[in-house]
């Protein structure tokens, strides 16, 4: 460098306190030429070409402290040339240039510790272009052994150039400048800017081009992707399906009220005209069975057209292809519809064996029982699943796979054990912190006391020992091997060994130490960041001294050796305790919460057994044992006896009565003894011969015995139990199995109302369900019949049978009823089977099971148990006591006879509700509602997010719930992520190019380059963080520059040097090499000299003279196959802070993508791994598998509804009511806040075999119930509007006691549960799929089915010898709407 100028300060004046680096003199003079040619070449070495000549202002040993200054500053930004040279060239100029005194000026001197006058302080003006272009060329520069940039080694973080040199000029003794440097913004009188042209890391210039990784102006674009959140259609801040689907249901709902108030115009106007049309109306004809009808209430829509459908097996007769007059050709067919060959075969099989178990009852229960013991013996193989990778993870999990590979190559990942600390709120109302949020309240945790505490309990951490003597020294990770420093992420990194030093300074150090964390190296010599060890840090706030939580990570070695893993997870557990005990104690004696997880914590917490309070599932079965037994026991009321709570009120009222009869002697009259007062109530007989105590424990023990018995089974079948099964199986198969009592006992209460030994001519006027006894109970006598025939009328002589005839055809009615709904829910069931995870697989199979074993076992035992209680309530034996026998009440033989019985609820459905719900208006208005509930339920389903936070999978109590709330809101670092590259050949250079970075050959879109691309988009990478390259490193490592780096002996090469080793007897690796080593890898090694390399490398520590050292951050980044070749290699970087599900869930599936693009783009194999991708790989395909498995499920609804039911049109509605209900359990999931996973997605299929229970009775009763009407009535709506009114009289007060208030009950005790899980994925769920269910299958499906239903068929109900003689002597009417008791009575008043 040529030039006469003058210096500033040249030559060395001395430390400042005896130890240090050397303090410049000030100097006010000419420059000079160096001392000696030597000193020349060490100038031109250290600062380059352009000191090759001419004098300069420093002295040989100015430049020797310089030349070691730039090469640790080179270690960070070597891989920059733009960077690193713009960086030698301050700092030479700024020491040696010729004109040093026209931009430097000496401000303030001092006397150093050798009394000379030494530099304190000066000012360097540097030009505005240089310093921008200066700061630019260096602030992407990244460090890649420490996923940072170099900028926060060098520069501590600095956003901008004035920041940058701040810290550069900034006095630090030891680590940084001896003296201050000021870097004024306005330049003084008499002095020059230093301002050259700055280099440019995007020039072409070998001197300047940096790489992608190193200068986003050179990387090459990525192709666009689509935002993370997906529909980007809005209209305002709604959807823009929403807002279509809001306007189709708005404008349906105008349509429809405008077109009802037309119709009403209309009709009003033409209320006087009546078209009759000659001929048309069979019942002007005198001799048609029909002569006599009366019209249907709610049927006044008439279509001239009859149902043609042709229905499963549906045997018409010939008659409907002859026209309607042919009907009364065959009165037989008129009267009784078709014939469903499938249905008469599975009442005569459910007949026969109903018949059986009735006269065989200990046979039965032998062969059963012998059965369901050999099911049991299962038990010997019992086994609970509590891994919670294989309780949660498919077995063919691709991210599975992927974690067993990891795992075999590199390690299982570390053993985390983590704490945090706070202070304790002093308000007890804020107890509970809201940690999601941050409590503003909430003092910041650093202190010197606090600090002191701390460092006291980690010490007290690695004293700790577990019963076999292991502490964490033993089993922790450290960089350098077993035996040395333990990798401890705490602040206590930056108070070195003797903290006690920082007493009064601990401020200024953590200020410090945040700053430039590369100042405070912990004793495993890794930069802490100060986000690493600190959170809750105030909005606004850069001072981390206000950090509101202590953050400490303990890194524990995990292995595939379960031996070596117990001796880690032994010492686990006593940290743990100890741990525990400290967050009970801390917050009173300290002030401090301590919120923590261990690594065997997790699975504890999942498998604790008081996840589910025992007594909770002990109330439920109780709470419906009551229901079932009482419910049971008043459906058997005799006839005209009164209630125990009537008898109770009559005594209360009567009792004073009573003690004036006694005490004052007043007599009193009463013609009723049910009203003579009395000291004691009155019992009723029913409460003690009718009751069904015995009969309902039986029901609930045949439910327990089918669990048991479905554990057996799949035990025996090597399928695991798991806790969800052991807790919430026994809740889904009480509530499931117990309905099939109900519509069992009730059946059998209607047989014994018409052929038990009480039944009478009165009875027979109770209305049933089948379309031939309708009209054989209602029949009146015919005014053409003779009074003088032998036996009179055949009503007059009620028909009788025995109880095992009675039980049977209980059975034979119900049974298909049974089999199509049991099916259904079973087949539902074992649908969720296909969901992959084995939590839910094992779940389903053991439900599924279940409900079929419970099935089985009301068929057939519980057959038997109700023979055996008919026979006893017929003997009048008391329940539970059966040895007690309580006479029969005397009958009056001048009594009037009464009907049965009719409960309040089928009463209402009777008289109020069916008449209401069949009204057309009523009918429309249902149409539109559920319509509205259909609409909402889709727009609402677009707010159901993906994901299980695991906290809903722990006990309410457990302490990893407060910890996971503080790792939300304290931690705003993100989970590691691992880029594995495998089949790569990386001796090749060809090879090496499709993974490095940093060299300007590499591919543009290799790996280490599409990473840093992606890093730069992290709203839809999720990556954060530098790429660690271990090949970049590694090759930079053998950089000659880096003289302290890669070292071999002068005298033998093939020989490596330490650290220690004099320089005089090594040399760096490939000094003297040709081609030269330079960015554009010309003059790498490769093959077996690579490799001879790279083995060092991995042995070589990091330190401040060399920190791109392989064995602290690459030790494990490489795997070696037996013949020492590299098979695999993984590139790390970080996620961005993942706080949410969601958040989880696009990281896994943007990592996914990035690594497919790699793997297109290179050519190599390549995959992502991160911890937690195991446990959301589900939801990648989780869509698809519900759309899959709940298409496959209402396919099977279909086709088992419409075999079962005869008729495709009625299977088809049914199992679109089905859907309809599944998707009304999905939009109230949207609103309800419940999650899509696979727990959720079980339910959903839990849901379709539910509601078809809701939707099989009353469809099966609508095809059954027949209404007098000939097959070919001109009317096929008014035809439907009675088979609907008569099923729902028939099966709605069963499907509301027995299906929906059993499933209430059974299912409401959940909410009492201390599980969140439970609470949120099973009672919501359920209690949401009753009450859809109990809509759907009452309100929607009579509407649709009264509208668009198929013909039914004879369910044969009545006797076929009554059926002929009625029609020959034609002594019947057509009465769709069948009197009410109080209807008769009235009348006949």
């Amino acid at each position: 460098m040529e030039g006469g100028g003058s210096c500033a300060l040249r030559g060395s004046c001395g430390t400042k306190s005896g130890y240090g680096k050397s303090l410049p003199c000030p100097y006010d003079g000419p420059p000079q030429e160096p001392e000696t040619e030597e000193a020349r070449d060490a100038l031109i070495g250290a600062c380059g070409e352009d000191f090759a000549h001419g004098p300069v202002c420093c002295t040989s040993e100015q430049v020797e402290t310089l030349h070691e200054n730039l090469k640790l500053a080179e270690n960070f930004i070597s891989s920059c040339p733009a960077c690193r040279n713009n960086f030698r060239s301050f700092f030479c100029s700024f020491t040696c240039s010729p004109n040093q005194g026209s931009f430097v000026n000496v401000t303030a001197t001092q006397e150093s510790y050798s009394k000379e006058i030494a530099v304190k302080s000066v000012d360097f003006f540097v030009g505005e272009t240089f310093a921008n272009g200066f700061f630019n060329s260096c602030k992407d520069v990244q460090f890649g052994v420490a996923n940072d940039f170099a900028m926060n080694f060098i520069g501590n973080g600095a956003k901008n150039a004035s920041a940058f040199l701040a810290f550069l000029g900034h006095e630090e003794p030891f680590q940084g400048s001896p003296f201050q440097i000021d870097f004024p913004s306005q330049v003084a009188d008499g002095f020059t800017p230093h301002d050259p042209r700055p280099r440019n890391c995007a020039d072409n210039d070998l001197q300047s081009r940096c790489t992608c990784i190193d200068c986003p102006r050179v990387c090459e674009e990525l192709p666009p992707v689509p935002p993370i959140d997906g529909s980007t259609c809005r209209v305002g801040s709604i959807s823009c399906l929403s807002f279509a689907l809001t306007n189709i249901y708005a404008v349906l709902v105008v349509v429809v009220v405008v077109t009802y108030f037309i119709r009403r115009y209309l009709q009003k106007d033409k209320k006087y005209e009546r078209l009759d049309v000659a001929g048309e109306d069979p019942s002007d004809n005198p001799l048609s069975p029909r002569s006599h009808s009366r019209s249907l209430v709610g049927a006044t829509s008439l279509h001239h057209a009859i149902d043609r459908e042709e229905s499963l097996g549906g045997q018409s007769g010939d008659s409907r292809h002859l026209g309607r007059g042919a009907s009364l050709l065959d009165p037989i067919e008129t009267i009784q519809p078709r014939q469903y060959r499938l249905n008469v075969l599975l009442r005569k099989v459910f007949y026969r064996l109903g018949l059986f178990c009735a006269r065989y009852i200990w046979l039965t229960f032998a062969i059963v029982f012998a059965a369901m013991g050999l099911l049991n013996i299962g038990w010997k193989y019992f086994e609970i699943e509590t891994d919670p990778v294989r309780l949660w993870v498919a077995p063919n999990s691709e991210s599975k796979l992927q974690k067993e590979f990891f795992d075999n190559h590199f390690g299982p990942f570390y053993r985390l054990q983590q704490i945090f600390v706070t202070v304790t709120p002093q308000d007890s109302a804020t107890s509970e912190l809201d940690f999601m949020t941050t409590d503003p309240t909430l003092a910041p945790v650093l202190n010197w006391e606090h600090l002191k505490w701390w460092f006291s309990v980690e010490e007290h951490i690695r004293t700790l020992q577990s019963p076999s003597g292991t502490s964490l020294s033993d089993i922790c990770f450290s960089p350098t091997g077993r035996g040395g420093p333990c990798v401890v992420q705490s602040i206590t990194g930056w108070f070195g060994e003797d903290p006690e030093e920082f007493e009064q300074t601990w401020r200024e150090r953590i200020a410090q130490c945040s700053k430039s964390p590369t100042e405070c190296l912990p004793d495993f010599m890794q930069p802490l960041p100060p986000q690493n060890i600190l959170g809750g840090l105030p909005d606004g706030s850069n001072d981390w001294r206000e950090a509101r939580a202590l953050a400490i990570t303990f890194l524990v070695d995990d292995s595939l050796d379960d031996e070596v893993k117990e001796i880690a997870m032994e010492w686990e557990r006593v940290l743990r305790t100890y741990l525990l005990q400290l967050s009970e104690s801390a917050p009173l004696t300290d002030g401090l919460d301590v919120f923590f997880s261990t690594g065997v914590s997790l699975e504890e917490e999942l498998n604790k057994s008081t996840n589910m309070d025992v007594k909770i599932v002990v109330l439920s079965y109780i709470a419906m044992f009551f229901y079932v037994a009482l419910t049971l026991g008043n459906r058997s009321a005799e006839a005209g006896e009164k209630s125990l709570v009537s008898l109770l009120v009559l005594w209360v009222v009567q009792l004073p009565a009573y003690f004036k009869s006694k005490f004052l002697a007043q007599p009193i009259q009463l013609t009723d003894s049910d009203e003579q007062p009395r000291l004691l109530p009155r019992l009723p007989r029913n409460l003690f011969v009718n009751s069904k105590f015995t009969l309902g424990l039986f029901g609930i023990a045949m439910v327990i015995l089918s669990v048991s018995s479905s554990v057996g089974l799949f035990s025996l079948l090597g399928v695991k139990v798991t806790l969800i099964i052991a807790e919430v199986i026994p809740f889904l198969v009480l509530a499931v199995g117990v309905d099939n009592v109900f519509i069992l006992v009730h059946e059998l209460d209607r047989q014994n109302m018409l052929h038990g030994p009480n039944a009478s001519t009165a009875s027979q006027n109770f209305g049933t369900a089948s379309t031939a006894n309708t009209i054989a109970n209602t029949a009146r006598p015919s005014p053409y019949a003779s009074s003088h025939e032998d036996g009179g009328d055949a009503l007059s002589v009620p028909i009788h049978f025995t109880a095992e005839e009675r039980i049977a055809r209980a059975l034979a009615k119900m049974g298909p009823s049974i089999l199509l709904s049991s099916i259904t829910e079973t087949a539902a069931f074992a649908l969720g089977a296909l969901v992959p995870m084995p939590a839910v697989r094992n779940f389903a199979l053991y439900a599924a099971g279940s409900v079929f074993l419970n099935a089985i076992l009301q068929v057939t035992v519980f057959v038997s148990a109700l023979t055996l209680d008919l026979h006893r309530i017929e003997a009048s034996r008391v329940d539970c006591f059966p040895c007690i026998k309580i006479p029969a009440r005397i009958a009056l033989p001048d009594g009037v006879p009464v009907g049965p019985n009719m409960g309040s609820l089928a009463r209402f459905i009777r008289r109020r509700y069916a008449p209401l719900l069949l009204q057309p208006v009523v009918k429309g208005f249902v149409l539109l509602l559920f319509s509205g509930i259909f609409l909402g339920s889709i727009i609402s389903m677009q707010h159901i997010q993906l994901g299980l936070d695991q906290r809903l999978a722990l006990p309410a109590e457990s302490y990893l719930i407060p910890y996971f709330d503080a790792l939300d809101s304290f931690l705003d670092v993100g989970p590691p992520v691992y880029f594995v590259s495998s089949g790569v050949n990386v001796t090749s250079r060809d090879e090496q190019r499709h993974l490095c970075g940093r060299f300007t050959t590499c591919d543009p879109f290799s790996l280490a380059n599409v990473l840093e691309m992606e890093r730069k988009r992290e709203d839809v990478s999720f990556i954060s963080q530098p790429t660690a390259s271990w090949v970049d490193d590694f090759l930079n490592w053998l950089d000659p520059l880096k003289s302290s780096c890669c070292r071999v002996r002068k005298r033998n090469p093939d020989m490596f040097c330490g650290p220690r080793e004099s320089a005089r007897i090594c040399r760096p690796c490939l000094e003297g090499r040709d081609p030269t080593w330079n960015i554009t890898m010309e003059g790498f090694p490769e093959g077996e000299e690579f490799e001879f390399y790279l083995k060092q490398w991995l042995k070589s520590p990091s330190d401040a003279e060399c920190p791109l050292g392989g064995q602290a951050g690459y030790s494990a980044a490489l795997s070696f196959d037996d013949s020492g070749a590299v098979s695999a290699s993984h590139f790390r970087t970080f996620h961005s802070p993942l706080k949410s599900q969601a958040d989880f869930i696009n990281s896994l599936s943007a990592a996914r993508r990035i690594a497919d693009d790699i793997s297109q783009s290179t050519g190599t194999s390549v995959f992502p791994y991160s911890i937690h991708y195991v446990f959301f790989d589900q939801y990648e395909h989780i869509i698809a598998i519900t759309q899959e498995i709940l298409g496959l499920g209402l396919a099977a609804v279909l086709v088992i509804n419409a075999l079962l039911l005869g008729s495709w049109r009625t299977g088809t509605i049914v199992t679109g009511v089905v859907a309809l209900t599944v998707v009304t359990v999905m939009g109230v999931m949207g609103l309800w806040g419940i999650d899509l996973n696979a727990i959720s997605l079980v339910n959903l299929v839990i849901s379709l075999g539910i509601a078809v229970e809701f939707c099989a009775h009353v469809a099966r009763a609508f095809m059954g119930a027949g209404t007098g009407m000939p097959v070919d009535h001109l009317s096929g709506q008014r035809e439907r509007d009675e088979r609907m009114y008569t099923a729902l009289v028939d099966v709605g007060p069963s499907v509301l006691s027995g299906i929906t208030f059993t499933k209430l009950i059974g299912i409401s005790v959940l909410a009492l549960t201390r599980s969140k899980l439970l609470k949120t994925y099973y009672f919501r769920m359920w209690l949401t799929l009753i009450i859809s269910g109990a809509l759907h299958g009452l309100v929607l499906l009579p509407v649709v089915l009264s509208l668009a239903g198929g013909p039914g068929y004879a369910l044969e109900d009545v006797d076929e010898e009554w059926m002929s003689s009625s029609i020959r002597r034609r002594d019947y009417e057509y009465t769709p709407f069948l009197a009410d008791d109080d209807d008769t009575s009235t009348h006949s008043g």
